[in-house]
């Protein structure tokens, strides 16, 4: 918990008691159904939950805005970041019901009432739009862009940062960006900027806007 109030040090009581029972939690639901790496588990608030947060840089959720997580997995980055935007409305998807079962589960132990978990694959996914859609880790960014647009909306423009996708992204996008279109607006921001631990070293946040 400490290193996410080294860089989140105004988080409320609840944040805090919140984020704190995520250890536990996950170390108990990862004993049964493996949602996270088992030598990963100990580095669960650097290497996963500050990792998510890292969107939280980028953009600050408004209140009532809608923000779509594709593949959460787990809960990640939905889960923190519902944690730290309480007033904003986040669907977690997966196609695979057992992670949904745990985002579930997490979400309801911890009091998360902005949390719709949704067993579903994205590309089957029709209801509703969204201000931002957000991933980490969970495909090339043509097909996060093919699968996220359709649902975000172009119109009821509510932040500074316009609606688009925010993906948590490693290595070289080189290739990535350039299998998008022309049109597509792109920006990437290494999340070295925000936070100094070696983990983050080659991790990159990647916003693109239609």
């Amino acid at each position: 918990m400490e290193i996410i109030l080294k860089y989140f040090p105004h988080l409320s009581e609840q944040q805090q008691v919140q984020l704190a029972q995520l250890d536990a939690l996950y170390r108990d639901w990862n004993a049964k159904i493996n949602v996270i790496s088992r030598k990963d588990i100990d580095q669960l608030y650097e290497h996963h939950v500050l990792h998510a947060l890292a969107i939280a840089k980028i953009v600050t959720f408004k209140p009532g805005a809608q923000v779509l997580d594709i593949g959460t997995g787990g809960g990640f980055p939905g889960i923190p970041l519902a944690i730290l935007f309480p007033e904003t409305n986040f669907t977690l998807l997966d196609g695979t019901r057992k992670k949904i079962t745990v985002v579930q589960e997490v979400a309801s132990a911890i009091g998360l009432a902005n949390v719709r978990p949704l067993h579903q694959r994205v590309e089957e996914y029709k209801q509703g739009k969204f201000d931002f859609a957000v991933s980490r880790a969970v495909a090339p960014l043509e097909n996060l862009v093919d699968w996220s647009f359709r649902l975000i909306k172009q119109k009821d423009q509510q932040h500074l940062l316009p609606n688009g996708l925010i993906a948590l992204k490693g290595g070289d996008l080189k290739t990535e960006i350039q299998a998008l279109p022309r049109s597509f607006y792109t920006e990437i921001h290494p999340l070295s900027k925000f936070f100094e631990e070696a983990y983050f070293a080659e991790k990159v946040a990647v916003y693109v806007q239609a």
